[in-house]
C-alpha cells in the first residue's frame, strides 16, 4: 500500500510533531524523520519510520517535506543554506511548513522554494499535544489550490477540520488569530477559576456548569483538568504562546488593527515566561492570576 503513496519526510519530532508522523505511518505513509534528539529518531523507528542522519540525506528522495519545529529563526535554519531543504528537496517535491510562525516568513519561503522548483504550503495546527495524539488537529492552509488537494489526504491523517484560508502566509495569519483567541480565553477562566475558590464555591461543579452553557469553549473543556489538578505538564508552552502572541501583536500593527485587550494577555504571558513558567503548559495562566490575587501557587 505504501509504495502507491508518496514518500514523507518529517523534520521536527517535538510534543506535535512525533504524534503526527506516527499518525501518518499508520495511515500507510513511507516516513523519514530527522530532528536533532536521538531518542526522538529512536521514537520514530520504533513506530515504523526511517530516521535520517541529516536534512539533506531526509529530504532527498522525499515527495512531501513535512516541518513542525518551534518559530520561524528555526524554519529559516533547515529551510535555506547548502544543508537546507530547497537545496536538497527533488524538483517538484511538496514542502508543508506545519510550524507556527511569522505570515511573512512563510510567503519569503514559497517565494525562495518557487525558485528551486518546490511548491510550498504553510499548515500551521491548532488542538494541542491531545489534538496531535488523537488526529483531531484542525489546519489553517495558505497556498495554492492545486497543491492543497494533492495534500488533502495527508492533511486528513492528522486533523478533522482541514481548511485553504487564502494565498501563502494566510494559514500562519488564522492561526495568529487562534492563538489570540485561546490566550484571551485562557485567562478569562483563569480569572474565572481564582474568583471561584476565593468564593468558596465547588470548582469542579462550577466548570461543569460552565461549561454547558454560553461561556463553554474548547479551552475549557481541555484544560479544565489543568485547572483542578494544578497540573501544568505542558501540551503547549507559554514559551511558545509568547512567541505566538509576538507575531499577532506585530502583524497586527502592519495592518491596522487594535487588539487591546490581547496586548494585556500578551504581558500576562509574557510576565509568566520571566517569572520561570515558560516551561509550563500555556493553562499555567491560573499562576499569573493566583500571584495577583495573592492565591496558592
Amino acid at each position: 500500500m505504501s509504495n502507491t503513496l508518496p514518500k514523507i519526510t518529517w523534520i521536527g519530532l517535538g510534543i506535535m510533531g512525533s504524534p503526527m508522523s506516527e499518525n501518518l505511518i499508520k495511515a500507510g505513509y513511507d516516513v523519514t524523520g530527522f530532528t536533532l534528539e536521538r531518542e526522538k529518531l529512536d521514537r520514530l523507528a520504533a513506530a515504523g519510520g526511517t530516521p535520517a542522519g541529516s536534512i539533506a540525506e531526509a529530504v532527498r528522495d522525499a515527495d512531501v517535506v513535512i516541518t513542525m519545529v518551534p518559530a520561524s529563526p528555526q524554519v529559516e535554519t533547515i529551510a535555506y543554506g547548502p544543508d537546507g531543504i530547497l537545496e536538497n528537496a527533488r524538483s517538484g517535491a511538496l514542502l508543508i511548513d506545519m510550524s507556527s510562525i511569522t505570515p511573512q516568513t512563510s510567503v519569503d519561503l514559497a517565494k525562495a522554494a518557487k525558485d528551486k522548483g518546490v511548491r510550498v504550503l504553510d499548515a500551521p495546527v491548532s488542538g494541542g499535544e491531545a489534538g496531535a495524539i488523537e488526529a483531531v488537529l484542525s489546519i489553517m492552509v495558505g497556498g495554492e489550490q492545486a497543491d492543497f488537494d494533492q495534500a488533502r489526504p495527508i492533511f486528513e491523517a492528522l486533523g478533522k477540520t482541514i481548511v485553504l484560508c487564502g494565498p501563502h502566509g494566510s494559514g500562519q495569519t488564522v492561526k495568529a488569530a487562534n492563538q489570540l483567541i485561546v490566550a484571551v480565553n485562557i485567562q478569562a477562566c483563569a480569572e474565572a477559576v481564582v474568583f471561584l475558590e476565593k468564593s468558596g464555591v465547588d470548582l469542579k461543579a462550577a466548570l461543569d456548569v460552565l461549561g454547558g452553557g454560553l461561556a463553554g469553549s474548547t479551552v475549557l473543556t481541555r484544560k479544565k483538568d489543568n485547572f483542578l489538578r494544578r497540573d501544568f505538564k505542558p501540551g503547549f508552552r507559554i514559551d511558545l504562546h509568547h512567541k505566538d502572541m509576538g507575531i499577532v501583536t506585530d502583524a497586527a500593527r502592519n495592518v491596522k488593527a487594535a487588539l487591546p485587550v490581547g496586548a494585556v494577555v500578551a504581558q500576562l504571558v509574557a510576565s509568566l515566561r520571566a517569572q520561570g513558567d515558560g516551561g509550563l503548559d500555556h493553562s499555567a495562566l491560573l499562576r499569573a492570576v493566583e500571584r495577583l490575587s495573592g492565591a496558592r501557587i
